[in-house]
């Protein structure tokens, strides 16, 4: 809002030194450049592939520049958040000291490309199998799913709230804004059938070193007699790399009733996600893959919306299962002991102070 931006403008132009917002609204956001832009007089510049030497900045004014540093990758998985974090400090560290050199004044806003944290409501059809009590800010999701049509039918939706890779261990590659909010993707290799489904993601130089990538994921539609009902599938994923490196992993847990979607919180190679991909290949090896707050469906869909989703997490957590054995332990514990104290019994004669001794029989 109006009091909002003024805020910003009153904070950016009295702040002497290093800034740091921890939260901001993904609302707000969206309309940044667009207030930057207009606020100062400055020349901003938007930095996404961090290539120093292809910035053209002038020297005779101020230089605004807004750089997106990588996310986080999962709050589950503390050694690849280090990871991430080291990985920002190197960009901002090697950023400034090569403005520096080359005496251009310059002003830098390192920022994230959505929120850490985003809510799972949306006006979509987003039901799961088994709810918790809701913990999180009630918000829409920043932008809509990925949808492939043939005709004007949907015949394939897919939503990621972060989707990235990491090559080699060393090279990250992001691909969430690509695929969403620029959705600068090819999908035009994607098939759709009423018993093979293959989503294809296609991109064009998505970092330094790679010309190009692909990324596909093929699902099936199969009936089952156990179930009586035809099920949904995620088979396998393939990664190629410059059309000739194919890295194949297996799939393990991603499936659903056929005219439901399907979602999990994490799923990657990973395991500690719930939903793991498992290399097949020498290649796959080379690869990482997290994806965050995944939802897919390849058949059946209506109205271009999610169906009812089929959640990753069964009723039977873990904690519900240590629960469970624990109260099962204590009961067989009081069991116990009330049988013993119902085995207890009192004599049947006693002595008589006054009288003879009570004589009992070794046989008695």
């Amino acid at each position: 809002n109006k009091l909002s931006l003024n805020l910003l403008q009153e904070i950016l132009q009295s702040s002497p030194s290093s800034l740091v917002l921890p939260a901001v609204d993904c609302k707000a956001t969206r309309y940044l450049l667009s207030f930057l832009q207009e606020s100062g007089d400055w020349k901003l510049t938007n930095l996404t592939n961090l290539n120093i030497s292809q910035l053209e900045v002038n020297t005779s004014e101020p230089n605004l520049l807004l750089v997106q540093l990588q996310p986080l990758i999962s709050g589950l998985n503390e050694i690849s958040n280090l990871e991430a974090i080291a990985e920002n400090d190197k960009i901002i560290g090697r950023l400034t000291m090569d403005l520096q050199e080359r005496g251009i004044h310059f002003s830098v806003i390192y920022t994230a490309t959505r929120p850490s944290r985003i809510s799972r409501r949306t006006d979509m059809m987003w039901k799961l199998r088994r709810q918790l009590m809701a913990t999180e800010e009630e918000d829409s999701l920043p932008y809509p799913p990925l949808n492939v049509t043939t005709g004007n039918d949907t015949c394939i939706l897919f939503y990621a709230g972060s989707f990235s890779l990491k090559a080699n261990s060393s090279v990250f590659i992001d691909l969430t804004n690509a695929t969403f909010v620029t959705q600068n993707v090819d999908i035009s290799s994607s098939k759709c059938s009423d018993i093979n489904t293959t989503l294809s993601l296609k991109y064009t130089k998505p970092v330094n070193g790679i010309n190009s990538l692909e990324i596909r994921f093929l699902m099936t539609n199969k009936f089952y007699g156990g179930s009586a009902r035809n099920w949904s599938t995620l088979d396998s994923v393939e990664i190629v790399q410059d059309e000739e490196k194919i890295a194949t992993f297996n799939v393990s847990v991603i499936s659903a009733p056929a005219e439901y979607s399907f979602h999990c919180q994490l799923v990657g190679t990973s395991s500690l996600y719930p939903a793991r991909l498992i290399p097949n290949n020498n290649e796959a090896k080379n690869w990482d893959v997290f994806i965050s707050r995944f939802q897919i469906q390849g058949f059946n869909v209506e109205n271009n919306q999610f169906s009812y989703a089929s959640d990753c997490t069964g009723f039977f957590a873990p904690g519900i299962w240590m629960g469970l054995v624990t109260s099962v332990i204590l009961l067989w514990i009081l069991a116990y002991g009330v049988h013993m104290i119902m085995q207890l019994t009192t004599n049947s004669r006693f002595d008589d102070p006054k009288g003879p001794a009570l004589s009992v029989p070794q046989t008695e």
